[in-house]
């Protein structure tokens, strides 16, 4: 009998003893089991207790119920431990998750059930009734960043009816401020402008995370704009469109209203947003609307292609020069091509493709004097440079310019 095949008999057995013991042991073991092998992030001792303690059907979080970690590592007979360094919970060892992997039925519907239990604490009197103001005082409410950053994750993969429910509770007016500040920031997006912070509609939040019934209620019962504004004046559609959530932006494009072609704050378009993140099937769907301008640049002139050129996102930047309104020559506000971006990323597919189109000036300057082939000598990307030279680009000059963070 192989080692693995051992381990797999010595994890069912410890499992089979969880579930045979006494009071709310067996509860607390499989749970927390769940938790440390399902969650998006390794989790913190009191977020796992918090997590624990949460009872589904109730909108008053007791701390009474929550459980210390050590009887959680005792209910789950030493299958998790805590890594007394970074205080987080973990599994024994890799390979009781790959146990759990190829065994689903150790847990019934996992992301459906902590998706309930997330949705449970942030519809909690006690979540709910903190400040409207900016980082209000969450030391006692350690599972609110978790809660708010991943329950439309967990969600998304998996949602039962009652989730669904607890969704729409907690949606059906605008997403709490401290909870958008905390999702906006893991996605890099708060603070970087030193921008102020509003709330998300429930519409802007589903759209988010991409969950298309509960998107598709809000919009049925109304009562959210579907082209209202969010942080940095971005639109449900915009959100969806960032994520690369295909389904929602179907059904928001099936609305009469929505304008799909409605820039940001900084005139970033839905099309901006798919093109800059790399999302194909998104790119696609916006671009078979006719009032889509595919060529829009915001305001730095940064177009959807350099978007995607910058980035290295081969498929978009395929399908954004198939469009004859896209100009793959276009400079933006620092004189910058899209081939110079692709250039000074060393994207060589990218430059392969822009090489193609004769309108494409490979000894264009910017603002610096800087050239694609300036930037991809400076990097030393030797096959960038061989294609561009190629094109018989010129000699780039030893000179770099300070300056240039474009």
């Amino acid at each position: 009998m192989t080692d693995s095949l051992e381990l797999g008999d010595v994890y069912g057995a410890t499992i089979g003893r969880i579930k045979a013991q006494d009071g709310d042991k067996p509860r607390l073991g499989v749970t927390a089991l769940m938790w440390v092998s399902h969650a998006e992030r390794p989790l913190q001792a009191d977020e796992l207790c918090h997590a624990l303690a949460v009872q589904l059907g109730s909108t008053d979080f007791d701390v009474g119920n929550i459980p210390s970690i050590s009887t959680l590592v005792n209910s789950c007979q030493g299958l998790i431990t805590v890594d007394m360094e970074a205080s987080t919970v973990r599994l024994i060892h890799f390979t009781l998750q790959e146990y759990l992997s190829v065994h689903p039925d150790v847990f019934s519907k996992p992301h459906s059930a902590m998706a309930e239990i997330c949705l449970t604490y942030l519809n909690s009197k006690q979540v709910k009734a903190l400040s409207t103001a900016h980082s209000p005082e969450t030391r006692n409410t350690p599972f609110l960043e978790y809660c708010s950053v991943y329950w439309g994750v967990h969600a998304k993969r998996e949602l039962s009816d009652y989730g669904r429910s607890l969704a729409l509770e907690l949606l059906k007016e605008d997403y709490s401020l401290i909870s958008t500040e905390l999702l906006l920031a893991h996605a890099g997006l708060y603070g970087m402008d030193n921008g102020t912070c509003t709330p998300f509609s429930g519409l802007h939040c589903a759209s988010f995370f991409g969950i298309v019934e509960v998107a598709a209620a809000l919009i049925e019962v109304g009562g959210s704009d579907i082209n209202g504004e969010g942080f940095w004046g971005l639109t449900p559609l915009s959100c969806a469109a960032r994520n690369g959530h295909e389904g929602v932006v179907t059904i928001l494009l099936e609305r009469g209203e929505v304008d799909p072609n409605k820039a940001s704050e900084n005139g970033q378009t839905p099309l901006f947003f798919a093109a800059w993140h790399g999302h194909e099937g998104v790119v696609k769907i916006l671009l078979e609307r006719e009032e889509v301008n595919p060529d829009k640049p915001d305001k730095w002139g940064r177009t959807p292609l350099r978007a995607a050129a910058q980035n290295g996102h081969e498929g978009v930047v395929k399908i954004l020069l198939e469009r004859e309104e896209v100009n793959p020559d276009k400079a933006d506000d620092w004189g910058k091509i899209p081939l110079s971006h692709a250039a000074k990323h060393g994207h060589e597919g990218v430059v392969k493709m822009l090489l193609e189109r004769e309108e494409v000036n490979p000894d264009k300057p910017d603002k610096w004097g800087h050239t694609p082939l300036s930037y991809a000598t400076w990097n030393e990307y030797e096959k960038v440079v061989a294609l561009l030279k190629s094109r018989k680009a010129a000699t780039p000059s030893t000179t770099w310019a300070p300056g240039d963070t474009s």
